[in-house]
């Protein structure tokens, strides 16, 4: 009888916990999908627009990435609780005029205007969330709803208050110095100007990666976005959880809204719109689905390093800018195609 006969057949693998190669467990995290297109993206323009790699010129595109991933943030954190929110582009222009015409028309403190516009974007998350729970109509519908009442309101009401589509210049106000060094200073590191936004943003990132990764209300965020109907059969507060997260964008659309004011001293009260569409694709390219219950914190940020990227990048290589739109069709139509992979890689056995 030959050795052969004589050895024990080899067990069989189970598909269920068959270990799949570590490459493959890898890629199917999402944030590292987006974060190997990142970096793709940035060796890119490093060599077709030699100019990125001046200092100056990458704190201009973490800037820019900072505007738009500070509101891709609670965005994604949205839609991993399986719901959108097309009205936080117009939001962020809402609470800066709520800011400026309060303070500039009452003549009060600037702090006054800040902490009402707090309130103001609050509650329009919580209308938001709370019409959604309530009456149980897609997200898309009522955030499209409010996306057009804010629109109108933001330009109506500033003519009526002004008389002009813009707000008046705030910048020589009590209080004004002091917020603009919390929303909108900048310091220096060697040569480099950075702006606060970009720490402001880091902060946030790795606020809302402990809360979904540590925290019980993360574990909730999963659930309601993966099945919100299991998740209340095991006692998972759907309602609070979903008006908190709307709550949260409203909350994002506050900060850089105040971060426009005392950037520019005015606010132009047409602005804001398309920018809801921005942060979604931020958040997708970031690897969260747009069936909720998947996604990170960390992958929206380097989506929208992509789109900061991608944008000043095709300034600094001399390129027409009306191409960032189709680049910006490329990623997202990229993103979606690598999302479902990752769906489906997870699913499989």
């Amino acid at each position: 009888m030959s050795t052969a006969q004589l050895a024990p057949p080899a067990p069989e693998k189970d598909g269920r916990t068959a270990q799949r190669p570590f490459a493959v467990r890898a890629l199917a995290r999402p944030e590292v999908g987006v974060f190997l297109g990142a970096a793709a993206v940035f060796v890119f323009f490093l060599i077709a627009a030699p100019t990125v790699r001046d200092g100056g010129s990458m704190a201009t595109v973490l800037y820019q990435s900072s505007t738009i991933g500070i509101m891709a943030l609670p965005v994604a954190l949205l839609m991993i609780g399986g719901e959108f929110d097309l009205s936080s582009g117009v939001a962020v222009i809402s609470s800066a005029l709520t800011a400026s015409m309060l303070s500039f028309q009452l003549t009060m403190n600037v702090w006054v205007g800040v902490v009402v516009a707090l309130v103001v974007a609050l509650a329009i998350g919580a209308f938001n969330g709370w019409m959604v729970v309530k009456t149980g109509l897609p997200s898309f519908l009522v955030t499209l709803g409010t996306f057009l009442i804010l629109q109108g309101a933001n330009l109506a009401v500033t003519k009526l208050v002004t008389t002009n589509v813009a707000t008046d210049d705030i910048s020589d106000m009590d209080g004004f110095d002091q917020a603009r060094k919390v929303f909108a200073s900048s310091f220096h590191v060697g040569d480099v100007e950075i702006k606060v936004t970009v720490v402001w943003w880091l902060v946030f990132a790795a606020l809302a990666t402990w809360v979904l990764l540590r925290t019980k209300y993360g574990n909730w965020v999963f659930a309601v976005g993966g099945n919100k109907e299991s998740a209340r059969a095991v006692g998972v507060p759907v309602n609070f959880t979903k008006i908190t997260l709307f709550m949260a964008v409203g909350f994002g659309a506050w900060f850089v809204g105040m971060h426009q004011l005392f950037s520019f001293n005015t606010v132009q009260s047409g602005e804001g719109v398309g920018q809801e569409l921005i942060y979604i694709a931020a958040a997708v390219i970031g690897g969260c689905l747009l069936t909720g219950g998947a996604g990170s914190a960390i992958g929206p940020v380097f989506g929208a390093f992509m789109f900061g990227m991608v944008q000043q990048g095709i300034v600094y290589a001399g390129w027409n800018p009306d191409w960032f739109k189709a680049f910006l069709g490329v990623m997202l139509l990229g993103a979606v195609l690598i999302n479902l992979w990752i769906q489906r890689t997870a699913t499989r056995r």
